[in-house]
């Protein structure tokens, strides 16, 4: 949520002395602020099509922009021939494997066999030396031929890696609404380049408003969560109702923007109160006096 931290709280502490009498109410100035959200191009681009204008109302899902995705098109199908490339390869190295694997365990056989002719005397001892290196050399080119394969599943690994993250891309060229609001703002139009992460569209979601006051700490005894709290606007004859959702856990200075020979240096606490605004009769910005 985005503040107005320039305008934010005019604090009206009218009859602040005396504050242990239960029946006496105080009222704060502060400033209704909605959900804010820039809506971000998470992939640069041109911008190909724009929906948003500004005043529309939108609901979240809704398409907000598309990005030209030409070029990530044409990786995406580099992508998948580099797969189809390591597919095979992949498959030839397998084949090479197993046939290893059937050249070791042929020697390891024969090898036993004549080691038990040796032993009687009925072969040379140099044959059976000869057979252990042809043994030995067809182990290491197993272990190669699994290395191969075992570097090839890693590159496609990879690769299939690559190609989620081309999809993602596709799928974030299309910039779709977070939440239901309305445009405030459009920053690009279309045919213009849009850099990666840049906001395209600010919407606001005015269904529930929120605003901050400062109060003493004389009358933190006397507020909790989900209190009930009396909002008086200009304009409405009859007083909303709102809740506090937050009172802030330590004190700080008075905000400058509200500084007052009286109160620049008192020690106050923030408090969140939220308002409903079903009708919309409510808006982002407007001055509002919390009675507590």
């Amino acid at each position: 949520m985005r503040m107005h931290a320039a305008v934010l709280l005019a604090v009206t502490l009218a009859g602040l002395m005396g504050c242990g009498n239960g029946d006496q109410r105080f009222r704060y100035t502060g400033v209704l602020e909605g959900t804010v959200i820039n809506v971000p191009a998470l992939v640069g681009g041109k911008l190909i099509y724009l929906k948003a204008f500004q005043g529309a109302a939108v609901q979240a899902g809704d398409t907000l922009a598309v990005l030209d995705t030409t070029e990530l098109a044409l990786q995406f199908d580099q992508v998948e021939a580099r797969l189809q490339e390591l597919k095979i390869k992949e498959s030839m190295a397998l084949a090479d494997v197993q046939r290893r694997q059937t050249d070791l365990t042929y020697l390891q056989e024969k090898y036993e066999r004549l080691a038990v002719l040796v032993k009687t005397n009925s072969s040379p001892r140099q044959t059976l030396d000869d057979l252990a290196n042809r043994v030995a050399g067809a182990r290491i080119a197993l272990q190669t031929a699994r290395q191969n394969l075992e570097s090839l599943q890693a590159a496609r690994s990879q690769v299939i890696a690559q190609r989620q993250l081309i999809r993602k891309k596709l799928r974030d060229a299309v910039v779709r609404a977070p939440m239901d609001g309305w445009i405030t703002e459009t920053y690009y139009l279309a045919g213009e380049a849009v850099p990666p992460l840049a906001p395209i569209v600010e919407l606001i979601n005015t269904d529930t408003l929120e605003v901050k006051i400062y109060v003493a700490e004389r009358l933190l005894p006397h507020l909790q969560l989900n209190q009930t709290v009396s909002l008086f606007v200009d304009g409405l004859d009859q007083p909303l109702q709102g809740t506090i959702r937050w009172i802030s856990p330590k004190a700080e200075f008075t905000p400058k923007s509200i500084l007052t020979p009286e109160t620049r240096s008192s020690l106050v606490y923030a408090v969140k109160v939220v308002v409903a605004n079903p009708e919309g009769k409510l808006k982002h910005g407007m001055p509002v006096e919390v009675e507590l």
